[in-house]
């Protein structure tokens, strides 16, 4: 069985570590005034670091500085880098990411500059740890491996340690088990030979976690007993050596035992409960009085409140849940993330025993704490995009700094061999004036004749454009015309229409002369007005087209056919002779055919037609 707080605590194991300065014997504040200014970086910045992990963060930050000066003045810049390597831990616990980007280029560029390989391991170590706090893996991956290949066959174990240490973190964030044993045992292995006994307390936390991976993907018991085998390791190494093993790594591996016993054994096996109960209140008991013990302390008593329940001691149960609400209540910014934890599983246990007024208040504390850690990750999160971007930009100017430093040599080598060739050319001189001087007057004859060639070319382009844009007002002087004779020929077709219409009235009578025979050859000649309008349109498409779009009502074949003859400025009286109609209706049709098209009355519609056309 997994619970949510404690099981957050055995994962949180991966995120704890210690750095040291690398010395092989352990010291203490009190003999740093018997020490040499040479001698005192290396334990100023092994006592900054106990700081650190202690949560001493503003006395860490001052003995690094010291250290950091003190190694810069005897121009050690091997412990230099160490120490600005605590200051970017520091600051990346505490989320100040800009300032722990600026000491990490500063260590990087101070290492640089002096070209020692160890110097260059640990900056780019402090590179690692910042964007570890900005959570670019890729940029971690690349800088460790930089590190390790920095120091090549450079024995310093403890940062190896550290680096492998790194790279494990990445393998168990991406649940990659086979990347997670190698790296755990190559980063113990490493932190053996080194007398940091919280490094390698550690070591044996992420030892466990591997171990954790590999029982869950076999089931074979071996992997299960080695989980609290590593366990154990660690919390034996907080008994022997207490001032210098951590109380926070000491907790967790007491809140990983716990779970331990929790997850993988049953609720009858008495002896596991017994266990658990105690490795819970050792990590409660241990944390009470530590800086920054508030989580681990409420999922103590989260898997207290869990047993409480197994045994229906549903008051000890709340009594240990209130606890833990109350512990992480105290500290100033809470671990939003645990504290949601708490007061969901609050709510769910007034719930299950039917007090639904507590269930609904804490409920809706859940809600309020879920909406405060989406703001502070939402903020977090622009930080660190902001860093993520400002640290891609310099690394941009760099790479650009480097290209034009690469350009100058470059440039410079020219200048070299310009330089030569010119020497060169001042021997070989007077030998060659004559021919350089017959050369260049062939050259400029040469040129002279292809600007001359370039001016024809030119003058050619101008008479072709001339004569393309002559033909083409010809081809639109001729369309005109065309469309004109077009339109006058349909309109011709259209009287004779009329005319044989007159013809069929005269001679209706007369069934000897077969008018209706001559009627219908005549209309097989000229369908109809639609025919003539579409091929009027082949010449002059948009005439009718626009009519029709400008008229607010529709006009009829006769409207089209007045517009049409006005077009081709007819009078009225010829207009009236052609439809067979009086002029009093031809000029009633006009003055219809403008209101359709929604013409004022000032406004001439054979000019409104015109401009149509």
């Amino acid at each position: 069985m997994k619970h949510p707080i404690f099981r957050k605590i055995f994962l949180l194991a991966i995120t704890l570590l210690t750095f040291r300065a690398g010395a092989q014997t352990l010291l203490d504040s009190t003999a740093l005034d018997k020490l040499s200014d040479q001698d005192k970086p290396a334990l100023l910045t092994q006592l900054a670091e106990r700081s650190r992990i202690n949560g001493e963060y503003d006395a860490a930050i001052a003995k690094a500085r010291e250290s950091m000066a003190l190694a810069i003045k005897s121009k050690n810049i091997s412990e230099a880098t160490k120490a600005y390597a605590v200051q970017v831990s520091v600051y990346a616990t505490t989320k100040q990411f800009v300032l722990s980007k600026n000491v990490s280029d500063t260590t990087l560029s101070l290492a640089q500059k002096s070209k020692q390989p160890v110097a260059l391991a640990y900056a780019y170590y402090a590179q690692a740890l910042f964007y570890n706090a900005i959570d670019n893996a890729e940029e971690v991956t690349k800088y460790c491996q930089l590190a390790l290949k920095s120091l090549g066959k450079k024995d310093d174990p403890y940062l190896s340690a550290k680096l492998y240490y790194q790279l494990y973190m990445l393998s168990s964030r991406r649940d990659d088990v086979k990347n997670v044993n190698k790296y755990a045992r190559a980063a113990a292995g490493n932190a053996l030979k080194t007398n940091d006994y919280n490094l390698l307390g550690n070591c044996y936390i992420a030892l466990s976690i591997a171990a954790d991976y590999n029982y869950a993907g076999s089931k074979n018991e071996l992997f299960r007993d080695s989980i609290i085998y590593y366990l154990n390791k660690t919390q034996g190494l907080y008994r022997e050596y207490p001032k210098y093993v951590a109380r926070k790594t000491y907790a967790m591996s007491c809140i990983n035992s716990a779970d331990y016993y929790l997850r993988y054994f049953s609720d009858t096996d008495l002896q596991a409960k017994a266990n658990a109960i105690r490795y819970a209140g050792l990590a409660n008991e241990v944390m009470k009085a530590a800086i920054n013990g508030e989580e681990i302390r409420a999922s103590g008593l989260g898997i207290l409140s869990e047993y409480a329940k197994r045994d229906k001691n549903f008051i000890m149960a709340e009594a240990y849940l209130q606890e833990a609400y109350s512990v992480l209540k105290s500290k100033k910014v809470p671990y939003y993330s645990t504290m949601i934890t708490v007061v969901t599983a609050l709510s769910n246990f007034y719930e299950e025993r039917g007090s639904y007024e507590k269930a609904l208040e804490f409920q809706k504390k859940a809600t309020e704490y879920s909406n405060k850690f989406f703001d502070e990750k939402r903020t977090l999160n622009a930080q660190k995009l902001e860093v993520q971007y400002e640290a891609e930009k310099k690394n941009n100017e760099v790479k650009l700094l480097k290209q034009s430093e690469k350009y100058a040599r470059q440039q410079k080598y020219l200048y070299i061999g310009i330089a030569i060739a010119s020497l060169l050319g001042l021997i070989f001189m007077f030998r060659s004036y004559h021919f350089r001087l017959r050369y260049s007057l062939q050259r400029e004859k040469q040129l002279n004749l292809e600007k001359q060639d370039a001016e024809l070319q030119m003058k050619l382009e101008k008479e072709e454009k001339a004569r393309l844009k002559a033909e083409q007002q010809l081809l639109e002087s001729q369309q005109q015309q065309l469309q004109k004779e077009v339109m006058a020929n349909q309109l011709q077709l259209e009287h004779k229409k009329e005319m044989l219409f007159q013809i069929k009235e005269k001679l209706g009578v007369a069934p000897q002369l077969n008018i209706n025979k001559i009627w219908n050859e005549e209309l097989l000649l000229d369908n109809d007005f639609e025919e003539a309008k579409f091929q009027i349109q082949q010449v002059h498409p948009e005439f009718f087209s626009l009519l029709n779009q400008r008229a607010q009502q529709k006009l009829t074949a006769l409207d089209l056919k007045l517009c049409a003859y006005l077009h081709l400025k007819m009078d009225t009286k010829k207009i009236a002779q052609l439809m067979h109609v009086e002029a009093k209706s031809v000029r009633m049709s006009r003055y219809r055919i403008k209101q359709k098209l929604g013409l004022g009355k000032e406004e001439d519609l054979n000019l409104f037609l015109q401009d149509i056309g």
